[in-house]
């Protein structure tokens, strides 16, 4: 995807959750090219399957309090600040209906997608709030989805904890709207990334049926919208949710 706005985020720490996957691989290559010092938080499997030698990163499983906590120190001794924290981490579960999902499986989708979120932001808003100055805004996106709006059948987990994590967004940013710390979301359609690849093909051609533009959206497009949700252009959204859904939003 061609880009063109250029944003300047150098000097700035940015934390990215999920950063292996496929959005948070497009996402930390767009703020790094933009002159942020990118740090990566993912399951220790999933950096290590990646060369990040000259990468700051941490292994972290945002669903466990004591392992967010570690990251957390961690980013404090090495930086001692965080200007930009991106929500990435989720997951996404098997397509079902809601009477057949695990119970197992359901509380961990809304752990990785919802608890994790709230479990960093917790940790990290503390050393935000030190971070930030009258001239120097704190930005935090979290990656919704468009189904957090709409809900979809067979997919009552996913569509739950993203609805949640759309409402966190919104009360954690009336809650930091004066300390210059602005909080929103963003509502993606599906995107062939490695975490919806894999689901069967008439499940694809349904989702793809409901997008207006006919297609799927790029991660390149996700990493520009948070590119500019995380700089200085962005100074008075806040508590807002943008939508990257190819006309499949309705509100």
């Amino acid at each position: 995807m061609q880009t063109s706005a250029t944003y300047d985020l150098r000097g700035k720490i940015a934390v990215i959750t999920g950063a292996a996957g496929g959005f948070g691989a497009a996402i930390r290559e767009r703020l790094a090219s933009s002159g942020a010092t990118a740090v990566l938080w993912d399951l220790p499997e999933a950096l290590a399957r990646q060369d990040l030698r000259e990468t700051p990163h941490f292994g972290v499983d945002v669903t466990k309090e004591e392992s967010v906590e570690s990251a957390a120190a961690d980013l404090r001794r090495r930086f001692g600040r965080v200007d930009i924290l991106v929500n990435n981490a989720g997951i996404v579960g098997a397509v079902r209906p809601t009477w057949e999902i695990p119970v197992a499986e359901f509380r961990k989708i809304l752990d990785v997608n919802l608890f994790g979120a709230f479990l960093v932001c917790r940790s990290l808003v503390p050393l935000m709030l030190e971070s930030v100055a009258p001239t120097r805004l704190g930005h935090i996106v979290n990656v919704a989805s468009i189904q957090a709006k709409e809900g979809m059948h067979n997919a009552a987990a996913y569509s739950a904890a993203k609805a949640g994590l759309v409402a966190l967004t919104k009360s954690l940013a009336k809650e930091l709207a004066t300390s210059n710390i602005l909080v929103n979301a963003i509502t993606p359609a599906a995107s062939l990334t490695a975490m919806s690849i894999d689901a069967p093909k008439e499940r694809l051609d349904d989702i793809l049926s409901r997008i207006p533009m006919g297609r799927f959206l790029e991660p390149a497009e996700v990493a520009a919208m948070v590119a500019w949700l995380s700089s200085s252009e962005c100074s008075f959204s806040t508590g807002a949710v943008f939508d990257l859904s190819g006309g499949r939003a309705t509100y």
